[in-house]
């Protein structure tokens, strides 16, 4: 999934950057208003595929990864019922 996750990512900042490009290379020469929509929407872009390189899926296993403060990992383990009580 993380492949997939990247190459989505890579698509989205790949169309961004050829919407900005077309927008003040050519279509700029024809109708400036729509240079600047398309520059609108290319300005969209960045954060949705933050989110979408970002996103967990229900495969990946997150939470089970140790926090690194060794009380609060032992206490959500007795939480969990992975390890008894002391």
């Amino acid at each position: 999934m993380y492949a997939r996750r990247r190459h989505l990512y890579f698509a989205m900042m790949g169309t961004c950057l050829t919407l900005f490009v077309a927008a003040w290379g050519v279509v700029r020469l024809w109708s400036v208003p729509v240079a600047v929509g398309m520059c609108v929407v290319a300005m969209v872009i960045p954060p949705l595929a933050a989110m979408v390189a970002n996103r967990r899926g229900p495969e990946d296993r997150w939470w089970d990864d140790p926090s690194g403060d060794p009380q609060s990992d032992e206490w959500w383990d007795e939480l969990d019922g992975r390890k008894g009580p002391r």
